[in-house]
């Protein structure tokens, strides 16, 4: 198995160079893949500027298919853009391998990966967070699988879990970019805290308004610090990388007499609740990896479908974290009411507002 790693590409590289070394690393890289056997499936996916290590949205997407490395024996290939000018060339290049699947990870690859569809029309891509059209721009693109999720269900049930736990009755959301996707989480986290205790207050910030506001730690610490001086003594953070400032805000703040935490954080996308245990809360889980390895699978299994693949609460697309590290925070009132929220959502008898669908 041949993978490429492009590791903090500088915005100096030219869009052709980039191209002609990703593809002199492919070309290498099949004859890797004849010498394995069994691998008849390549697979190549491009991450978005916060690198695959985010501990976020990017890792869950790279143990999806590390996951289907493993299990399906796909031969896997990964670059890491290093700037979003380096995002095309590298998809692209893997179109021009005639790779079996090209995965764009992130919505804001969604106009790059409209034009390299457009051009390659017989290779598959899947985009996560990302809806690509045909030019009507209304029927889903055939050779597209667009990988989307209600973070908006997942996000109400831990602002329930918030707002239970919250002594102030004030509670933060800080977002990565000021966008339609990411108030699905601010909405569904609001509806839900205000469902648990409809006094709850909100303080709202975002990071940016450019793809930077993913990846600046610094920028998510100041703001997570600025809603406690608020009153805020839980934080959810649905900014990628950015968001990582917030733990390392919260554990600013220490523990009590008791041991427990003075102020806490809910991780977003991946399981974060061993990132500072103790003090995060629980973790807003988007099923990234699983959603990965299923579009994976059916390329392999030649079952692959353009359009639409949504995941929510209904088939555990979204969920929340509990696990060794965070079960002593949350009492087994909140749970159960937790539980019950939830089976009300599945079946229609609570409806949580979708911003992206106003």
């Amino acid at each position: 198995m041949k993978r490429l790693r492009f590791l903090n590409l500088r915005a100096g590289i030219a869009a052709a160079g980039l191209f002609f070394v990703v593809l002199l690393a492919s070309s290498c890289g099949t004859q890797a893949d004849a010498q394995r056997e069994g691998c008849s499936t390549r697979v190549g996916i491009v991450f978005d500027i916060g690198g695959k290590n985010d501990r976020s949205f990017n890792a869950a997407a790279w143990e999806g298919v590390k996951r289907a490395e493993k299990e399906l024996n796909i031969c896997l290939y990964d670059i890491e853009p290093g700037n979003p000018t380096s995002i095309e060339p590298a998809m692209r290049a893997f179109a021009e391998r005639n790779f079996d699947l090209i995965i764009g990870v992130g919505f804001a690859q969604g106009p790059i990966m409209q034009k390299v569809a457009d051009d390659y029309p017989n290779i598959k891509f899947a985009i996560i967070d990302g809806v690509i059209f045909e030019k009507d721009g209304k029927t889903p693109k055939k050779n597209v699988a667009s990988l989307v999720f209600r973070e908006h269900e997942g996000s109400f049930l831990v602002g329930m879990i918030a707002a239970a736990k919250s002594k102030t009755g004030v509670l933060g959301f800080i977002g990565g970019m000021d966008i339609p996707l990411i108030h699905k989480f601010a909405t569904g986290f609001e509806e839900g805290a205000k469902y648990m205790n409809p006094n709850v207050r909100i303080v709202t910030n975002y990071v940016g308004v450019t793809d930077g506001a993913w990846n600046n730690p610094g920028k998510g610490k100041e703001l997570a610090l600025n809603q406690i001086e608020k009153g805020a003594d839980v934080i959810f953070t649905a900014a990628g990388n950015s968001g990582l400032g917030a733990f390392d805000a919260v554990e600013q703040y220490g523990k009590n007499a008791s041991g427990e935490a003075n102020k806490f954080v809910i991780g977003v996308d991946s399981n974060q609740n061993g990132v500072k245990p103790g003090f995060v809360l629980t973790s807003m889980v988007k099923r990234v990896d699983n959603a990965v390895f299923d579009v994976v699978k059916e390329v392999r299994d030649g079952n692959f479908q353009g359009g639409f693949h949504v995941f929510g609460l209904d088939k555990d697309g979204v969920a929340f974290a509990l696990d060794k590290y965070n079960e002593p925070l949350i009492s087994k009132e909140t749970l159960e009411k937790v539980d019950q929220a939830k089976e009300k959502i599945i079946l229609g008898e609570i409806k949580v507002t979708d911003a992206m669908a106003k």
